[in-house]
C-alpha cells in the first residue's frame, strides 16, 4: 500500500495572487484567503423502471470569496464609481499554489470576469490587531494553465 508523503501537502501561505482590473495587473499581496467554487446546476431525470431519479448536469455557476488586508482603495474607488455612474467593473483573479518542498509542482487557476457582490467602504475595529475585509464574487469563466503533477502514489 502506498501513502502520500507529508512533504506533498501544499503549504497554504506559499502562493501568488494577481488581480487584473480594467487592463491593470496588480500583485494582490494583501490577499489572506481566496476560495472559488464551481457549482453544477442539475436537473432530476425520471427513469422508467427505477424508483429513484437520475441527475443530469445542465450548467454551472462560479462563485468565490476573497479575504484581504484592509489596505488598498482600488476596489472601493470602483465601487463608488459604480454607485455614482452605474459603470460596473469586472476583474480577473489569478491564483497560483506552489510549495517548493512538494514534488507536484504548481497549479495556476484564472477566474475570468469576476464581479463583486458587496464591498466594504469604510471600517474601524478598535479591538482588532489589524483590519481585514472580505467580499464575495461571481465569475463567468475559468482557466487552469498550470496543473499539479500526479502524485507518484496515485499510480497503481
Amino acid at each position: 500500500m502506498a501513502f502520500m508523503d507529508a512533504k506533498d501537502a501544499i503549504t497554504g501561505s506559499l502562493g501568488e495572487c494577481y488581480i487584473t482590473i480594467e487592463g491593470k495587473r496588480y500583485n494582490f499581496a494583501q490577499a489572506i484567503n481566496v476560495e472559488a467554487v464551481l457549482e453544477k446546476t442539475k436537473t432530476e431525470v425520471p427513469i422508467l423502471g427505477k424508483t429513484g431519479r437520475g441527475n443530469k448536469a445542465t450548467g454551472w455557476k462560479g462563485s468565490g470569496s476573497l479575504e484581504m488586508h484592509y489596505n488598498t482603495s482600488i476596489i472601493r474607488e470602483l465601487a463608488i464609481r459604480y454607485a455614482k455612474t452605474g459603470q460596473d467593473f469586472y476583474f480577473d483573479l489569478q491564483v497560483t499554489n506552489e510549495d517548493p518542498t512538494s514534488t507536484i509542482g504548481r497549479q495556476t487557476v484564472i477566474l475570468k470576469d469576476c464581479n463583486s457582490d458587496k464591498i466594504i467602504l469604510t471600517k474601524i475595529a478598535v479591538e482588532d490587531d489589524y483590519l481585514k475585509e472580505e467580499f464575495d464574487f461571481t465569475f463567468e469563466d475559468v482557466e487552469m494553465p498550470e496543473q499539479f503533477s500526479i502524485l507518484k502514489e496515485m499510480n497503481v
